[in-house]
């Protein structure tokens, strides 16, 4: 009897868990799953999970209602655990099944369970679901742009970070934050996250950037700043058969001298390999590099009314003038820009600027999900733009996620018929504003808000504290 007993109460469980699991799914395939249906539908989801072979108990946040729930957490402005977990009771709430604590501990177990791998081919995934759906006339002469860049960000200090992720040397121990350096390239049509690499604080830019060349294919052209602008890094893009656009670096003097001329403001010029490897090469990749290489200098000057004229040169593997003209050039590097408000976007109106999580792994995970929520909005407004024939990349980003949050109830209260127009409100809202073109725009980076009156922390938090218990 006792026997029966346990089995009946086990039997009782399982099924309860099955019955919130499919609640669950249901809920977010109606609030997430149709907006992101075709950047990241469950079958998608499930068939990298079927790759990575990764094997799960019959618990109620399995991978998929964790990954969704881990979505919402990034996207909502309150991103903590407890709101999460607030969220889920929510939705289980009006079925009549039990609900689950309000303890964050299984959710976060949960997170933790989750593979760093799953989310890394699932961030490549809604990046080539999006990149599939941009067509010829968004091409820039017909080739496809990626912009580059690199920045940080920061998070909790724990022993764990610290030791993967040191803070900088300037700052005593105790006193600062872990901070990773992060490259990044994204589309310059669609604005998406396309390739992403993680690392220490000290890394160069340069060091990131070969490790993201993989993602490179055929065809495109790789626009970046003088950071990348190197004799290797020239001939290993050309080598992928894809072009380069970068500003000139300032370690290389410019002559009027040298080149052969092609039009005003632009010639060709021969790089020499350099006589001693540079630092982050090995020999065998030192040794394969040919021993010149030609490119192109395209050069303009910047006039501003009291300043001196600052000329900038620009170095270029798009050899063929008649193809790709000089001020067709001189335009694709000012859009440069665009990965800056990009960085922008991620770090500032997501938030990914100060991540919460207290271990490497958690802190990688929550990068790749707040990446992926990012191309999520993006395929939004890619979806609105070329629904309502506004350019895509002139949505905000901004009002896309509030419009997303403020739109969830009412998809899951509303039958399949009715949530399809929901649905194309949602785009056509999207779309009804677009940001106003600011050419030429310049603000002064200065605060008007002044900080609060409390000095700047100078020792660890436990030698403050005794300071104020002997005082």
């Amino acid at each position: 009897m006792k026997y029966f007993h346990e089995n009946e109460q086990a039997h009782t469980i399982t099924t309860t868990v099955t019955l919130r699991v499919q609640i669950l799914k249901e809920k977010y395939s109606q609030s997430l799953g149709l907006p992101f249906k075709e950047l990241l539908p469950e079958i998608a989801i499930k068939q990298v999970i079927s790759e990575l072979k990764i094997k799960y108990k019959k618990r109620l946040f399995d991978p998929l209602i964790t990954l969704w729930a881990f979505l919402s957490q990034v996207l909502d402005t309150d991103k903590t655990c407890h709101n999460a977990v607030s969220k889920i009771i929510a939705h289980l709430a009006e079925s009549e099944v039990e609900i689950p604590s309000t303890d964050t501990s299984a959710y976060c177990q949960a997170r933790a369970r989750l593979p760093e791998k799953l989310l890394e081919k699932l961030f490549n995934f809604s990046a080539q679901s999006l990149e599939e759906k941009v067509t010829t006339e968004y091409l820039w002469c017909g080739r496809n742009v990626k912009v580059i860049d690199g920045s940080t960000v920061s998070m909790p200090d724990t022993v764990e970070n610290q030791k993967e992720y040191p803070q900088p040397s300037t700052q005593k121990e105790g006193c600062g934050f872990t901070i990773a350096k992060i490259g990044v390239i994204f589309s310059l049509i669609t604005g998406a996250a396309v390739a992403l690499c993680i690392d220490v604080l000290k890394t160069h830019d340069i060091k990131l950037a070969r490790n993201l060349y993989s993602f490179l294919k055929p065809n495109d052209v790789l626009v970046g700043d003088r950071a990348f602008c190197a004799y290797a890094d020239m001939f290993t893009i050309k080598k992928l058969d894809c072009d380069a656009l970068f500003r000139k670096h300032q370690s290389r003097t410019t002559t009027m001298r040298k080149g052969k001329i092609v039009g005003d403001c632009d010639k060709l010029v021969t790089w020499y390999k350099p006589k001693s490897c540079p630092k982050g090469l090995s020999k065998d990749e030192f040794d394969a590099l040919p021993k010149s290489i030609t490119v192109r200098e395209v050069y303009y000057y910047i006039v501003i009314p009291g300043f001196r004229t600052q000329r900038v040169s620009l170095i270029t593997t798009l050899l063929d003038k008649a193809t790709y003209p000089t001020l067709k050039i001189v335009g694709l590097y000012g859009k440069r820009w665009d990965v800056e408000l990009d960085l922008r976007h991620l770090k500032t109106t997501l938030g990914m600027d100060i991540l919460r999580c207290k271990t490497p792994s958690m802190v990688r995970k929550e990068i790749y999900v707040f990446l992926l929520a990012y191309n999520l909005l993006r395929s939004l407004m890619w979806d609105a733009g070329t629904t309502y024939t506004t350019p895509p990349l002139r949505l905000s980003l901004q009002g896309t996620r509030h419009h997303l949050i403020n739109f969830i109830p009412k998809l899951l209260a509303a039958h399949s018929t009715k949530r399809l127009q929901i649905y194309h409100t949602l785009l056509k809202v999207i779309a009804h504003k677009a940001v106003p073109e600011r050419p030429g725009r310049s603000e002064p980076r200065v605060r008007k808000r002044r900080p609060k009156i409390y000095p700047l922390m100078t020792k660890p938090r436990h030698e403050l504290r005794k300071q104020l218990q002997t005082a």
